[in-house]
């Protein structure tokens, strides 16, 4: 391929470069950011942050007058959702209405804050941007042991409110930038989330489709650019050179993966050693007879799967590892894997006294696990193959096998048209350091703005620029350009904290707005980019599957670990398999810790929109379709955990019908049944009754738990 690169760079030589039009170059998310004064406004009354003096200008400029403020149940069910997933507790709905104080709801924000709940909750909404899955996708889809370190890495960066600069930092280049610091290796599984076709033949093809994935979703989630447009081609609206995608790619030509990435420090390495000399001694005369055994199936299998590779991709895996060239050692990394074996796929083709043989010397050799140390903690990471990088080169339509003129790591050519100053450090190129600085560094006008408008999109359902991930000139333009200017440059003075965003907006009258509608305000905006209102908006799929645990006193709030396997429902299989947990508690976890099968989206979530894991999403879609009531209808465990409520509701002893109502309106909606609620729920009650209902409090509790009021945020 590099003979094809030189013969391919010599019969197209570069182009002129392009001339930007004016319109590319004013695009409003390349310009710097300006922290714009806070406006003046009439309605002080109102307004109780400078969020909303920005907000309310806008309003008063068009005569559209904001809603009053959503009462205090309302708005701590609101609240709790948001920031948790899950309902407050009839506990925190006292306390709240019992506090008076004038920072009462801030007292509530801090809670909700610093909760491990609420890392969970947002740690979902990386994982989206990620890709992230517990399996490889494609036909197989097999299982990746260790990726789950990379999600509660995530969920524990939100709970410690890390900087976001330092989060994008791990996970572009933490094995680079942190040397020896777990977590910042584990951040790397970022890149490590790509769907892969392990045992794809045409190892250069299967390479750049890699390197492709990798580009394409640093550039929607760091600086919310769709960078996929410009593969083949210079970008046909944004100022993207077709060159500047093959830049940003040569950062990580280098990658590869790392799926034994040891996570122990030196102490615990040496106790390791200890152990394994000891066992290592007393076993290695018995294994060794074990490989002899093994070794002409092992051979015949390595020949048999080398076959299926090009000459070119033989003779790299083949040839002496000091004469790879850096291109070459990428090619036999990749192919690697196809062509080593575990002992027990070995052992599955013995026959006969060979494998009689083998299963008697395997259980000869069990007797030494007493004295075996446990095995190493292991993390799936990207990281750098040494210090020297294949070329790169920008690619003629995008194919792989198509080279035109080599390029080096670089940002856009419209903000910086050099090439990135690269020095290797700790045995890597050093390139996605370099990246990472760039991407954190506070006069780039992308990374901090597109974070910003992620956040104020996960409160209200649509940020402040309509497309997160597509800051372009065909994304929308933000409805309030200079607030998300304000709180990008407040963002990145107090330290890139996600978490006093939050609370900045969260504070706000318009957060804090009820969603009521008002005639007048609806001709005048009735879209409500103004903001008027809050936007009513269901709940995502694990939110509804968490809330509902959580209502029926089941949900298991164990934190962290290997995915959990709820049952699917009967006649349903799953490619790559799906384990049977035999502790129901394990199904009861949080939806965050849900075994993520590419090929087999738990189908709950799946019909409550769960994105599929293929691609980086950005925003879920929020459908309403009739599968989703037969499902909460019709699912075993809906009803299993409408019966939990019921058993709730009835645990307190001597509760008249119409205190089981109300107990069960205050358990599900945070609030008592109204007089017209509990005549109907009675009547309901009565009529299921006469129907011949078994529980008619628990169909009471099924129909709330089905109900509007529980799946949305109001």
């Amino acid at each position: 391929m590099l003979c094809l690169a030189a013969k391919a760079s010599e019969t197209h030589p570069q182009k002129k470069p392009k001339d930007f039009t004016l319109a590319q170059r004013r695009l409003w998310s390349l310009q710097p950011v300006t922290k714009a004064p806070v406006p003046a406004v009439s309605n002080k009354a109102w307004a109780k942050t400078e969020i909303d003096a920005f907000i309310l200008s806008k309003m008063e400029e068009k005569k559209v007058t904001p809603n009053p403020s959503a009462d205090k149940v309302t708005l701590l069910r609101r609240v709790t959702l948001d920031l948790t997933g899950l309902p407050p507790t009839t506990a925190d709905v006292q306390s709240f209405l019992a506090d008076n104080s004038a920072n009462a709801f801030e007292k509530v924000v801090d809670r909700l804050l610093a909760s491990a709940q609420y890392g969970e909750r947002y740690g979902r909404h990386w994982l989206d941007l990620a890709r992230y899955a517990d399996s490889e996708g494609f036909k197989a889809d097999e299982t990746r042991p260790n990726i789950w370190r990379y999600r509660d890495y995530v969920i524990k960066s939100f709970n410690e409110d890390k900087p976001y600069d330092r989060f994008v930092k791990e996970q572009i280049a933490g094995d680079e930038m942190f040397p020896g610091d777990k977590d910042a290796l584990i951040a790397t599984g970022f890149n490590r989330n790509f769907p892969d076709e392990s045992n794809a033949a045409n190892i250069a093809q299967r390479r750049q489709e890699l390197l492709n994935d990798i580009t394409d979703v640093v550039g929607y989630t760091f600086i919310g650019m769709t960078m996929a447009c410009a593969r083949c081609h210079d970008h046909k609206f944004d100022p993207i050179l077709h060159k500047d995608y093959y830049r940003l790619q040569a950062f990580f030509a280098n990658t590869r993966i790392q799926d034994d990435a040891q996570l122990i420090s030196r102490q615990q390495r040496a106790a390791y050693d200890e152990k394994y000399a000891k066992w290592d001694g007393e076993t290695r005369d018995l294994r060794n007879r074990m490989q002899a055994i093994l070794k002409p199936a092992r051979d015949a299998f390595y020949e048999e799967r080398m076959q299926r590779f090009p000459e070119e991709i033989q003779e790299a895996l083949k040839m002496a590892p000091e004469k790879r060239n850096p291109f070459q050692w990428q090619m036999a990394l990749k192919a690697q894997t196809q062509v080593t074996f575990r002992d027990d796929e070995i052992e599955a083709r013995l026959k006969g006294e060979k494998k009689t043989q083998y299963q008697a010397m395997e259980r000869e050799l069990s007797h030494f696990n007493r004295i075996k140390p446990a095995d190493i903690p292991l993390g799936q990471v990207m990281t750098d193959h040494g210090t020297h990088s294949p070329s790169v080169h920008v690619l003629s339509g995008g194919a792989y096998d198509a080279p035109l003129e080599e390029v080096q790591p670089g940002f856009l050519t419209i903000l910086d048209p050099s090439d990135a100053k690269v020095t290797p450090v700790n045995g890597s190129t050093g390139r996605r350091s370099v990246l990472a600085n760039w991407l954190t560094d506070a006069k780039n006008p992308l990374s901090a703005r597109v974070i910003v408008n992620r956040v104020w999109h996960w409160h209200f359902g649509k940020g402040l620029a309509g497309t997160p991930s597509d800051f372009g000139m065909m994304g929308e333009r933000p409805t309030h350009p200079q607030l998300l200017d304000y709180l990008t440059s407040k963002f990145v003075e107090e330290g890139w904290s996600i978490k006093k965003l939050h609370k900045r907006i969260l504070l706000s009258a318009v957060y804090q707005q009820s969603s009521d509608s008002n005639e007048a305000s609806v001709k005048l905006d009735p879209s409500n980019k103004l903001l008027w209102h809050f936007n009513r908006r269901r709940l995502e799929g694990e939110a509804v599957r968490d809330s509902m645990l959580a209502t029926a006193g089941m949900l298991n709030l164990k934190m962290g670990g290997p995915g959990v396997f709820p049952p699917l429902p009967a006649g349903m299989t799953s490619r790559g398999g799906w384990a049977k947990h035999e502790d129901a508690a394990d199904a009861a976890r949080r939806s965050v810790y849900i075994f993520v099968r590419r090929n087999t989206r738990y189908p709950m979530l799946e019909t409550f929109d769960m994105p599929d894991t293929h691609e980086s999403c950005a925003r879920r879609n929020n459908t309403i379709t009739p599968l989703q009531a037969l499902e909460l209808m019709n699912n075993h465990l809906v009803t299993d955990w409408a019966q939990a409520f019921a058993r709730r509701v009835r645990n307190d002893q001597g509760l008249t019908p119409e205190a089981q109502v109300d107990r069960a309106w205050r358990l599900a909606y945070a609030r008592p049944a109204a007089e017209d609620e509990q005549k109907l729920a009675l009547d309901f009650m009565k009529k299921q009754a006469s129907l011949g209902s078994s529980s008619p409090l628990t169909d009471l509790c099924h129909m709330l738990l089905n109900s509007n009021e529980f799946l949305y945020i109001n």
